[in-house]
């Protein structure tokens, strides 16, 4: 809930030497004048120019999650993100990309057939069922990206899985 450039990422210590980060800046590459103890660290600790403003809206952000009661708003988007995958599952026949379906909460990818036009589903969605949804292809294999946030409702769910069942001839 915290504006873009406040929030932190923790990554378990055996999964640290697997990321990089998607916008580089001080401390990426061999070059680097000293070390925060760990390439994890020098590659995503300093991004260059520094802005408070986001920090400095940290607590308000708290402040809203807590009084909106912000547990029961997660619990409510991992729940309908959990059925959404389903219907998705159901309708495209593959399997679950997850070990369970407690591996994401409100963020949730699924697998698209191959021979799927990803531009020609993401017009189709948003020119019929106001439907906007990343479709990615990653290693050869495409996916559609569903993120529940406190503001989607079940009928924002119900428009995306009509919208496929009617491109998947369901």
């Amino acid at each position: 809930m915290a504006p873009k450039g406040a929030a932190f990422l923790y990554t378990r210590p055996e999964r640290q030497a697997l990321l990089e980060p998607l916008v580089v800046s001080w401390g990426y590459g061999d070059n680097w004048g000293f070390s925060f103890g760990s390439q994890y660290l020098d590659y995503l600790q300093w991004t260059g120019t520094h802005d408070p403003a986001a920090a400095l809206a940290v607590p308000t952000a708290i402040e809203f999650m807590a009084a909106h009661d912000w547990d029961a708003v997660r619990g409510r988007c991992h729940a309908l993100a959990q059925q959404t995958a389903r219907r998705i599952g159901e309708l495209t026949g593959l399997p679950s990309i997850y070990a369970d379906d407690g591996d994401y909460v409100q963020l949730v990818a699924m697998e698209l057939d191959g021979e799927v036009d990803t531009a020609v589903l993401k017009t189709y969605l948003y020119e019929r069922h106001r439907v906007e949804i990343p479709l990615t292809q990653w290693q050869g294999r495409k996916f559609i990206r569903l993120s529940v946030q406190g503001y989607n409702t079940q009928e924002d769910m119900d428009a995306l899985v009509a919208g496929l069942a009617v491109f998947f001839g369901d």
